[in-house]
């Protein structure tokens, strides 16, 4: 994540655990790797699979919790970016494209398709000023609306970027009345309708956890976790350059922020994946630079049937009056509505302002103008900081969704700087993860002179290996898997959240007695214990924001806080007062950074 955690500080959480975890002490045991990632968003873990998967000796540490930072802060789209055609950037479109429609197949159990619709109000507005945004990337004088015209060209060439293996249907344009027919609580003043799919990632947690658990059990070695050559832990900072340098590497100071212990490591190659926060780090270690200016993006997600009936199940994708491109997505039985693309101030904390509140209201407004929305119906709102490259003058809405690496080496003499490459990811987006980490990795091995093994374009990700093809084989696989103590429904959450590794999830809940909890049917005593087992929990948080969608969807309460803290505080070694600032810390980060207020919080 960088040198500041989502928890809104800069030091150590709490220190109060006195398990010693295994993933720190496998880093501990043997302080060495070939490779050491900083930074454990979807972009860092996906190196770090692919790397652990070519046999490379590779360690990732991350300062919060795994897809903390920008990549929980997602629009939780799968998508090729049909916007980023008027940037010129047909390369990204093309590569987004083959990425979505592989990923629909690797990854089956959190990537879905999605039908995405656009109400389109003129027919050839925007024809002339779009070669100027073409050639300036800047908004020439006030935004004009892209019209039909330039809607049609738009998707007719993102059609084209699909046809070599896509499985999405082309996309469609429906008239005024045909269109009012699908969506009718659409304006009354739209002239067409254009429809086509992209995908979705509900779980965008659990999806970087997944790749994650794919590298480790690729560099697994003899049971003892400083034997295994892919090892990697959550809520290890690193701190600053380190002692004494190796003959070939470079030594770093890491940062237990659980304990508050220092340690030594020493590596190679070390890759700078921590987002808008690569100059901060790359400072710390002696290598400064200025690649990056992130923008913020927010997003509010709402309990609200009547909007989630209008959009039929569909994610509304439209440009706002400000030019701005925004969407309404519904997911399960709550809407999504985002997102904002400000330029970040990277001295405050990433929240959604009342004014972007206003915003979002506002733009629901544009396209459904009879939906009245309310405040009290927001249950979670989430912000995070692109990493976006360094773009000066360059409006935010044009800055390029690309990425490219850079190559530095740490400041000669600095303590522990020693001879180690830096490689630091400027940009990169959720969708091309799978061939932003091959492209990585390939520096990477270039750098240690090897050879790529394995190719991960058609390997199967984590839970999507052998997930069921349609509803008829998801039934098999429920019905398969019930038993006495668990039923239909909570079997088909368990596939839900872990995919076909529900299978391991249901043996380990199997072999001991087990309960629902008494504050959600969605979390049982036992499921919570696999996950401080196998899932490296660090804080309360963790589990209602990460490992499951009970913050996002609303449902979190004071019953259900000291709960689940109860439960994780046997395997997690909480006692009465570590359990207490749990309980506050979790209370803090969904307030300060959530909008969730926690009512009749007992302890």
């Amino acid at each position: 994540m960088g040198l500041k955690d989502s928890f809104g500080h800069s030091g150590a959480t709490p220190a109060h655990s006195p398990v010693l975890r295994a993933s720190v002490q496998g880093l501990r045991d043997r302080p060495h790797a070939k490779v050491l990632i900083i930074g454990g968003g979807i972009n860092g873990v996906g190196t770090f699979r692919d790397l652990a998967l070519q046999g490379v000796d590779v360690a990732l540490v991350e300062r919060g919790d795994y897809c903390q930072g920008a990549s929980g802060a997602s629009s939780h789209m799968i998508h090729g970016g049909i916007r980023y055609l008027e940037n010129g950037e047909f390369r990204l479109v093309r590569e987004s494209v083959v990425e979505r429609n592989r990923l629909l197949r690797i990854a089956p159990h959190y990537v879905k398709p999605l039908q995405t619709t656009i109400p389109i109000f003129s027919t050839f507005s925007g024809v002339l000023s779009a070669p100027l945004r073409f050639l300036t990337h800047k908004q020439q004088g006030k935004p004009k609306e892209r019209g039909a015209f330039l809607i049609k060209l738009g998707l007719s060439m993102y059609d084209s970027f699909s046809r070599d293996g896509g499985t999405v249907p082309r996309h469609q344009f429906r008239g005024r009345k045909r269109a009012l027919a699908e969506l009718p609580h659409l304006h009354p003043g739209i002239k067409y309708a254009a429809t086509y799919f992209d995908a979705s990632v509900h779980n965008p947690e659990r999806l970087t956890l997944d790749v994650l658990q794919d590298g480790e059990k690729a560099g697994r070695g003899s049971g003892q976790p400083a034997s295994a050559t892919a090892r990697a832990s959550n809520y290890l900072a690193l701190h600053s350059l380190g002692g004494a340098a190796t003959q070939s590497g470079t030594t770093v100071q890491l940062r237990d922020e659980l304990t508050g212990e220092l340690f030594d490591f020493t590596a190679d190659v070390i890759v700078n994946t921590t987002g808008a926060w690569v100059d901060l780090t790359n400072e710390a270690m002696g290598a400064a630079s200025a690649f990056m200016g992130g923008t913020k993006g927010s997003h509010i997600v709402l309990d609200h049937p009547v909007l989630l009936e209008a959009c039929k199940g569909r994610e509304i994708f439209f440009e706002h009056t400000d030019g701005r491109i925004v969407l309404i997505y519904p997911m399960g039985d709550r809407v999504l509505v985002g997102t904002t693309d400000v330029d970040a101030d990277m001295t405050q904390d990433a929240v959604c302002t009342d004014e972007e509140i206003e915003y979002f209201f506002n733009l629901i407004g544009h396209v459904f103008p009879d939906i009245t929305v309310q405040r009290e119906q927001i249950v979670y709102t989430f912000s995070g900081v692109r990493p976006l490259p360094r773009h000066d003058a360059t409006q935010p809405g044009f800055v390029s969704r690309d990425y490219r690496i850079e190559r530095r080496t740490p400041a000669a003499g600095a303590p522990g700087a020693g001879t180690a490459v830096v490689l630091s990811l400027v940009g990169g987006k959720w969708t091309t993860f799978r061939a932003l980490a091959e492209h990585m990795a390939n520096d990477v091995l270039a750098e240690l002179g090897m050879e790529r093994k394995v190719s991960t374009a058609k390997l199967a990700i984590g839970g999507g290996a052998g997930f069921p093809e349609d509803e008829a084989g998801i039934q098999k696989w429920i019905k398969a898997h019930m038993s006495a103590g668990r039923d239909a429904e909570r079997t088909a959450a368990l596939l839900t959240r872990y995919g076909t590794r529900a299978q391991d999830v249901i043996g380990y809940l199997d072999r001991g007695p087990d309960r629902l909890l008494h504050s959600t049917r969605e979390l049982s005593v036992r499921e919570l214990e696999f996950m401080a087992e196998h899932e490296q929990i660090g804080h309360l948080a963790d589990v209602l924001i990460r490992r499951t969608s009970l913050a996002f969807r609303g449902l979190v309460t004071g019953e259900l806080l000291n709960e689940v803290a109860s439960v994780l505080a046997v395997p997690l070694g909480w006692d009465a007062a570590a359990r207490t600032a749990e309980i506050r810390l979790a209370q803090h980060v969904l307030e300060r950074f959530h909008r969730v207020q926690i009512h009749s919080l007992v302890e």
